[in-house]
């Protein structure tokens, strides 16, 4: 079978892979151990110049992984009438069905022909019951709906507590990269608002005529401090370079994704990105096929407020405003899923607006 590529963009663009076992087999080494400090290095480099990498070493076991996925399938296999009545009115739980979210939206710009986007997504995550010694209001966090599927939480908690581990192991190794305290990531995720989207992409199998609007999943960049993924090895995901191009990324077996968010570019100034990045429906032979992912969202706590760092080289201190974790999210929120256009993230429409220009040419 032959894949057609959904980018006409040049080869020899490539996501760094890896490999981050030095933090995490065995007891956790000295900070200035050469391994860990190896690892950090291409962290940094990674992280400036594209934003996203490939992971392997993470410590997932592969039954979990297996889990994840059969869990997947489990639920989006249900019926549509079965599927909707998990859906949650203004949270960020629950199932969303096809067309109803527009990601791009996220960033203020919006599609041509308002065509929402083709895939559907089922979200857990932390509650704010889970705190219970903190005063924290259930409207910022969700309640999770767990469907009536054999063994699905189960698989789901599994895969969700190892994700927050990668997750945390990461920012760790964030602030070794940084050269800045570890305190200046566990200071603002004691009480994270940490979710896990698990999505289809629910075009039906077969033939099908792309029209140049057909989209998978919008252009976008991720609300918080850095996601998680666990993908198919499908082709359809792609990132957007610095210099305007798409590229498709295919994930090395046994790895994960990795990208920052939003407020680690805020956090950073931008010598960090928070890459642009969006789905195309996988096409073989002239037909889609089945993809799946499952996004772990490492997003902060809701009143944590997010500066730039004043003392970090390289950032830029004149890009952002401080914030707060529970306002950035909710702009963000409200352009995907309530179609309000998010005004705040200029620098990222500018950037997709460049990149439609370039691919109109």
């Amino acid at each position: 079978m032959t894949t057609q590529p959904p980018s006409s963009a040049p080869t020899g663009f490539s996501v760094p892979v890896i490999d981050l076992s030095p933090y995490t087999a065995g007891d956790d080494p000295a900070r200035d151990d050469p391994a860990r400090e190896r690892v950090a290095r291409e962290i940094d480099a990674a992280c400036s110049s594209v934003g996203f990498m490939q992971i392997v070493g993470h410590g997932i076991d592969d039954a979990v992984i297996e889990g994840l996925a059969g869990a997947i399938d489990d639920f989006f296999a249900l019926p549509p009438e079965t599927k909707n009545g998990y859906r949650v009115a203004g949270a960020n739980r629950g199932y969303s069905p096809p067309k109803s979210e527009t990601l791009s939206l996220s960033l203020g710009v919006e599609s041509a022909g308002r065509m929402n986007d083709f895939f559907e997504a089922f979200n857990v995550g932390v509650e704010a019951r889970s705190f219970p010694d903190l005063a924290l209001d259930e409207a910022d966090y969700g309640i999770n709906l767990w469907p009536y599927l054999p063994d699905f939480r189960p698989r789901i908690d599994a895969y969700f507590a190892e994700a927050s581990r990668v997750a945390r192991t990461l920012t760790r190794a964030f602030a070794d990269a940084l050269g800045v305290p570890p305190e200046v990531f566990t200071g603002m995720t004691g009480h994270s608002i940490d979710v896990l989207r698990l999505n289809n992409y629910a075009l039906p199998p077969g033939p099908v005529t792309l029209d140049g609007e057909l989209t998978g999943m919008g252009e976008h960049t991720d609300f918080g401090l850095v996601t998680v993924l666990w993908a198919d090895r499908v082709a359809g995901l792609q990132v957007l370079s610095a210099d305007g191009v798409w590229h498709d990324v295919h994930p090395v077996e046994g790895g994960l994704l990795v990208n920052l968010g939003d407020l680690t570019a805020r956090l950073t100034g931008d010598r960090w990105m928070s890459t642009l990045h969006r789905v195309r429906p996988p096409i073989v032979d002239g037909g889609i096929v089945r993809r799946r992912s499952a996004a772990f969202f490492h997003d902060g706590d809701v009143d944590a407020i997010v500066a730039t760092l004043p003392d970090l080289p390289g950032a830029d201190l004149s890009a952002y405003d401080p914030i707060t974790v529970r306002d950035h999210i909710a702009a963000k929120l409200a352009g995907s899923r309530q179609g309000r256009a998010n005004t705040g993230a200029v620098r990222e429409a500018a950037r997709v607006l460049a990149a439609a220009q370039q691919e109109s040419r």
